[in-house]
């Protein structure tokens, strides 16, 4: 296998206001691009050529990445005029795709954090001689997700919507969003309109009688979707709980990139990442969380499994858990923010305006 598609055209609506300004692969994760962690994966599984399906701020991932060289890899990139959903972005890219028509294609989502053996879903594929291959994955509660039911030999027999009650639940495996398809399957799927893989093109090749494989892969695995994933995924690849040969530095409590200043008393913990330029002041206590390029957290500010945007900044005293602070936005000393709480691009919060306990 040589090639693959990165779907990368969302615009991350659920991680907003971190992707007010970037695109959702793009937002920095154990201090490099999210996108970096994947596309470094996929070249150590033996990927080199990599077209990139783009829509949302498309603008912004060649400038960053360019040709790929310094990657090892070959990228190309496609942009949507219109979102076309995960089937349509395929098709759109169908041209750039150098694989002859019984050839594999790897194809993988933009906000998947994953240790999928890539090379092994590729051998499942091949030596089943399936038209197309899903990795699978066990949760807990699947009631948030489509049902992949399959035969013991994983072979997949339908695919099943959210359930709603017990009695639909009749498997705890779902579609973990990565595939391999044979290159000419992809030039079955209708070209220019949106189209769902998950809703039309794997029901309809399942009812014509196709042969769609499932593999199931119970490492690690995230959807970064919402910023709680996404600050506990970058935590992980820090720890090294996720596998990702781009982290840059060693794995262990805290990442700190080379032009951050950290005080000597701040206490950083739980996979703390600390960004290129930002500033964690004396007495500061940060676990768990994201502080991006630029950011400044005052002294004995309190920050937990939180995502400090770039250039933005947190008061002195002030306690954030589970919170989102956007690019360039302030939020004053001695201000509580809670589970949730998602503090706009350059909105200003005054000192002491928030609070969850008494001021005494």
């Amino acid at each position: 296998m040589t090639e693959a598609i990165l779907l990368v055209g969302g615009k991350g609506t659920r991680l907003r206001p971190l992707t007010v300004h970037t695109p959702k692969p793009m937002v920095p994760a154990a201090g490099v691009p999210f996108l970096t962690h994947q596309l470094a994966r996929a070249r150590a599984a033996g990927v080199d050529h990599i077209v990139l399906a783009t829509s949302y701020l498309a603008e912004v991932f060649e400038p960053h990445f360019g040709d790929g060289s310094a990657l090892g890899l070959h990228l190309e990139y496609v942009t949507e005029k219109e979102p076309l959903g995960t089937g349509g972005a395929i098709r759109n890219v169908a041209e750039r795709l150098r694989s002859g028509p019984d050839e594999p294609v790897l194809i993988f989502n933009g906000d998947i954090l994953t240790g999928l053996d890539i090379r092994a879903l590729v051998d499942t594929h091949e030596s089943t001689g399936a038209d197309v291959s899903l990795h699978l994955t066990k949760v807990t509660d699947p009631r948030a997700y489509g049902l992949v039911p399959t035969d013991d030999t994983g072979r997949v027999l339908a695919f099943l919507e959210k359930p709603q009650t017990p009695e639909e639940i009749v498997t705890d495996q779902i579609n973990a969003g990565a595939y391999v398809f044979r290159r000419s399957v992809i030039d079955t799927i209708p070209a220019g309109r949106p189209v769902s893989v998950e809703r039309e093109t794997f029901p309809d090749l399942l009812a014509a009688g196709a042969h769609l494989q499932g593999m199931v892969d119970s490492t690690y695995w995230l959807d970064l979707g919402t910023p709680a994933a996404f600050v506990r995924g970058s935590a992980d690849l820090v720890m090294g709980r996720a596998p990702s040969p781009a982290v840059p530095g060693r794995r262990g409590d805290r990442l700190i990139l080379p032009t951050a200043r950290v005080a000597p008393d701040a206490k950083l913990t739980g996979g703390t990442v600390v960004g290129e330029g930002a500033f964690v002041a004396e007495g500061a206590r940060v676990c768990g969380s994201t502080i991006l390029p630029g950011a400044v957290i005052e002294p004995d500010a309190v920050v937990t499994d939180s995502l400090i945007g770039s250039r933005a900044r947190v008061g002195e005293r002030s306690v954030l858990t589970g919170a989102v602070v956007g690019d360039g936005a302030v939020v004053g000393a001695d201000n509580e923010l809670r589970d949730g709480v998602r503090v706009w691009c350059d909105a200003r919060i005054p000192a002491g305006a928030v609070r969850f306990s008494s001021d005494q």
